[in-house]
């Protein structure tokens, strides 16, 4: 098994592959201010990009979001304001806004999945032209299935692979909506309430792609895993142990592999990448209360 680490990205998460094409393109469109939300790492990929393109962002992010992500995001002159409630709370408002600034959201915008297909790409390059069998991904809206998806399939129609890799995707039991679409049968998500997580990235109640995303995953042969909120801290803190320091919300592939062997998803026969979607240093204060239990 190998691990694909985002942490290397500008911004320190995978979203800076979408954030790029996204700015690039809207700064090509004559786009000069971006309303952006975000639990946290979406949010100060779009500030940094903003700040290089020279375009005024705003960024809306749950009250709760990690404080080290905020910080960041000003550094890079965005203004930040923290919503109230849940991060559903938080994309509702910037609906809402929508009327009076260009929204920019990585979840809605179709060249954000297009940068994001380049992941495929780099793994097809670092296993040396070939693709893996199985990808284990962390999701919360989903984009990061999709640019899988997306890439591998570019790949096996251009004739540069054999075979399409499973997509194997894991969610927090706190916040798991793709989950219960996935294992229910059913083409969406439904509504539901769920509770607070610390895998903030991948809170998202009603991932406006569900069913792409839920479609790309039975396409692939694929399956879905609900981690338990109980084994966060112990995979983070696992990964640290072996120099990988990233947040809980990548840190949930490390159980996800566990229970999707279990259930025979995968085998020893596999060649499989766990996506480490972000780093630790983005989350110092989840990082803080995993050391206090």
């Amino acid at each position: 098994m190998a691990v694909k680490v985002e942490s290397c990205n500008p911004t320190a998460s995978f979203k800076d592959r979408g954030t790029s094409v996204v700015i690039s393109t809207l700064r090509a469109q004559g786009i000069h201010a971006v309303l952006e939300d975000s639990s946290g790492n979406g949010g100060s990929s779009f500030a940094a990009y903003c700040a290089a393109a020279g375009m005024d962002a705003q960024i809306l992010a749950p009250e709760t979001t990690s404080s080290f992500k905020i910080l960041q995001s000003n550094v890079h002159g965005a203004s930040v304001n923290l919503i109230p409630g849940t991060r559903q709370d938080t994309a509702d408002e910037a609906l809402r806004r929508s009327a009076e600034r260009f929204y920019a959201s990585h979840n809605w915008h179709p060249q954000f999945i297009e940068g994001t297909k380049l992941i495929a790409y780099e793994m097809w390059e670092d296993l040396g032209f070939t693709t893996p069998t199985a990808i284990v991904i962390p999701a919360g809206a989903g984009s990061l299935v999709l640019g899988c998806a997306i890439g591998f399939s570019e790949l096996y129609r251009a004739g540069e692979i054999t075979h399409l890799p499973r997509l194997l995707v894991a969610q927090p039991a706190h916040c798991s909506p793709l989950v219960h679409a996935f294992t229910s049968g059913v083409d969406a998500v439904e509504p539901a309430e769920w509770r607070r997580t610390i895998a903030e990235g991948t809170s998202i109640a009603r991932p406006v792609r569900d069913r792409e995303v839920l479609r790309a995953i039975r396409d692939s042969g694929g399956a879905m895993t609900a981690v338990p909120e109980e084994k966060l801290r112990p995979a983070t803190l696992e990964l640290a142990k072996t120099g990988l320091y990233t947040e809980p919300t990548s840190a949930q592939v490390v159980p996800a592999v566990e229970q999707f062997a279990r259930n025979g998803q995968l085998s020893r026969d596999d060649t499989i990448v766990a996506v480490l979607t972000g780093s630790g240093l983005k989350a110092s204060t989840a990082m803080t209360q995993l050391l206090d239990r």
